[in-house]
């Protein structure tokens, strides 16, 4: 097969019609890109037509030729058509068309204040939107909780009992070893410091205080937060990717009230346990570093603790822990039903659920401390 000539068929007025056959492969470049110059060059029409009904062969170098000869013709201001494509070759004539494309000019960079402004106002709709799916949560388990209420054979009682065995006895250890060390920390701070002026003693004011009115339920709730709240949106989202909640709707279960209800119900049970098993080995671990590492004796620590804390300052941690795990539970539920269909949709959901309870746990723990010092407690 020879190379494809494309030569000046036909002239009607203002328009002319150029024919191309044979083979239109990169093996001919040499021989048809001097022929289409020569072709084009003279041509004062203004319309062209390229028929190419004829050609046997055509690879990509053909293609991008043919389509440059339309594009030069169209940059010139003229009109330039292609007749006789067969439909073995127009995907081929889409892509190439595709990627010679002119690219769209960069769009003008914005005024840094005015962005800034714009990221804001997207950050506060973004906030709004997760305060609604909060609100909308919590009024959903208030109907679920009420219904179950009115019919309690239709609560699920095994899954709560499962879901506090994971969340309540298997945190236990870790509790137990974060909330030690972190009593010890405290008390060898606080008597390196203290000792300077003489007042190793007010150590175990310091540690007592602290530790059961607010370090003892604040690292609890962030551990609970990182380990059981990741967890349950986890759950919940590769449920959600595996459409197994839109199954039990079809089924006509509510989801709130089979995987949702008993999730945080479990939460709110074992935190308050849960802090108060952290608060009693974080004073453990502040009393044995005291004795080692400052020379207080046990019973010293425990006759100075009585008269450091009052049965106020215990009630004030315990009273913020079930609170704290309704939020804890509430936002790692909402952000697992919201995961979409992807890995990377579950991964972010995961961690804007560790991210968000630990902000808004804080936040309580702040609204709470207001509170609490406006009633004198």
């Amino acid at each position: 097969m020879t190379a494809g000539i494309l030569l000046s068929s036909q002239t009607r007025g203002d328009w002319v019609e150029l024919s191309a056959a044979g083979s239109w492969t990169a093996e001919y470049a040499s021989a048809i890109e001097p022929q289409v110059d020569a072709a084009t060059r003279g041509v004062t029409a203004r319309s062209i037509a390229i028929n190419i009904a004829r050609i046997d062969y055509l690879d990509t170098y053909g293609a991008w030729l043919i389509e440059r000869t339309l594009r030069n013709w169209i940059n010139q201001g003229r009109e330039a058509r292609l007749v006789g494509l067969r439909e073995d070759y127009r995907g081929l004539f889409d892509k190439v068309h595709v990627g010679t494309q002119t690219l769209s000019a960069p769009p003008p960079k914005a005024n840094s204040i005015v962005a800034t402004l714009e990221s804001v106002g997207r950050t506060m709709a973004t906030v709004g939107t997760d305060l609604m799916l909060l609100a909308q949560m919590l009024g959903s388990l208030m109907v679920a909780f009420k219904r179950v209420a009115l019919r309690p054979t239709t609560f699920r009682f095994t899954s709560m009992v499962h879901q506090l065995e994971r969340v309540g006895w298997r945190a236990v250890p870790i509790i137990l070893l974060i909330t030690v060390l972190i009593g010890a920390i405290l008390a060898q701070q606080g008597i390196f410091h203290f000792r300077k002026f003489g007042a190793d003693i007010y150590v175990i004011d310091m540690v007592g205080v602290l530790v059961l009115r607010e370090i003892g339920v604040l690292i609890v709730c962030i551990m609970v937060a990182g380990r059981s709240g990741s967890s349950y949106t986890a759950e919940l989202g590769a449920m959600r990717m595996r459409e197994e909640i839109d199954a039990l709707r079809t089924m006509g279960f509510d989801p709130i009230e089979v995987l949702v209800l008993p999730r945080i119900l479990a939460l709110i049970i074992a935190v308050p346990i849960l802090t108060f098993l952290g608060s009693m080995a974080a004073l453990y671990g502040g009393g044995l570093v005291s004795w080692l590492y400052g020379g207080i004796q046990p019973e010293v620590f425990l006759a100075r603790l009585r008269e450091a804390v009052t049965s106020t300052t215990f009630e004030v941690g315990m009273i913020k822990a079930p609170f704290m795990a309704l939020v804890i539970g509430v936002v790692a539920c909402v952000e697992g039903l919201q995961v979409q269909g992807s890995a990377e949709s579950l991964g972010e959901k995961t961690t804007n659920s560790v991210v968000k309870s630990i902000f808004l746990v804080i936040v309580l723990d702040g609204v709470f401390a207001m509170f609490f010092a406006s009633i004198g407690m």
